[in-house]
């Protein structure tokens, strides 16, 4: 990002009455999707600018609006107010919080807030109450508010799909494959009901205080009526067994809905992590992404299993 380019955000700004200091801008170029700004107005308020990278995402925008209408007043944490949504630029005040983590545009790894290996308890019990708001709310509310609805056997059926997509346009290990197929087979592992999921909880979207306590959640561009697992999957990848266990224990007790398979369920939709950066692949084109999913899928360029050691 230039000169020039800041200068067009600044205009942009202050055609929606919105004047920056220019000395206080800075830029995150990290995200997939848009090229994120901080500013401050010449009154002191700390802004976000989204910028969309391409065309495609302005649709995702337009969506992503209306959860942030329907949950802004139902959870018991902040959610951006987009003050200002055009094709060309999204802002809103800065939420107070920090994210739990930031990804390392360097090392495309987390630089962590929280400390990873000690979760703090009032992180684990602010993130179970939210989770639990979220995934109450009534489905014909997110339905007149336009957000999409999976039933339950049309998340099984799209997995198979999609698996079926990846393994013909990458390839997919054996050990893997036969991994997906058994538990897609198993009814025993699945929810036989749908809720909100925000669908994305990685630590970079979930925005917390100086004590661990969550304040806030970004990025609702994945959001939609689906499996309740999809909240849970990520933790379980960086936290650990024991950590999802605690997060579900709390999880019940604040009302949310469990099953009997449901940690085991998480674990196997965590396995199909793959699936997820290698559909992202197909649809972005970005080469750093389809070699990313070759090497999760357990594949060389060719679509050869890849032996292991």
């Amino acid at each position: 990002m230039n000169g020039n380019d800041s200068n067009v955000i600044i205009s942009l700004a202050l055609s929606h009455g919105i004047t920056l200091d220019p000395s206080s801008i800075t830029f995150n170029d990290s995200g997939l999707d848009f090229l994120a700004m901080l500013a401050k107005s010449n009154d002191g308020v700390p802004w976000i600018f989204r910028i969309p990278r391409r065309p495609d995402v302005i649709e995702s925008a337009t969506y992503e609006k209306k959860v942030l209408d329907l949950v802004s007043s139902t959870l018991p944490v902040s959610v951006p107010n987009w003050e200002v949504h055009t094709s060309e630029m999204i802002a809103y005040p800065m939420l107070e919080g920090t994210p739990a983590a930031t990804v390392n545009p360097t090392t495309r790894n987390f630089d962590w807030y929280l400390d990873p290996a000690s979760i703090p308890e009032i992180f684990v019990h602010s993130l179970a109450e939210t989770i639990v708001a979220l995934h109450t709310i009534n489905h014909d509310i997110a339905l007149n508010a336009g957000i999409r609805l999976k039933q339950p056997f049309e998340l099984r059926q799209q997995f198979s799909e999609t698996m079926d997509e990846i393994k013909a346009a990458f390839g997919v290990s054996e050990s893997l494959w036969r991994r997906w197929q058994l538990w897609l087979a198993d009814h025993s592992y699945w929810p036989d009901h749908s809720v909100l999921v925000h669908g994305d909880l990685h630590p970079g979207h979930i925005l917390v205080d100086s004590y661990g306590r969550v304040t806030g959640l970004l990025d609702w561009t994945e959001a939609e009526v689906a499996d309740p697992a999809t909240d849970f999957a990520i933790y379980y990848a960086l936290f650990g067994e024991t950590a999802l266990s605690e997060l579900i224990n709390r999880y019940e007790k604040f009302g949310g809905r469990v099953w009997p398979r449901m940690y085991d369920h998480i674990v196997e939709l965590a396995s199909a992590y793959p699936v997820k950066i290698a559909s992202f692949a197909l649809k972005s084109g970005i080469e750093e992404y389809k070699i990313m999913a070759r090497t999760l899928l357990g594949v060389n360029e060719h679509g050869e299993e890849i032996p292991t050691k």
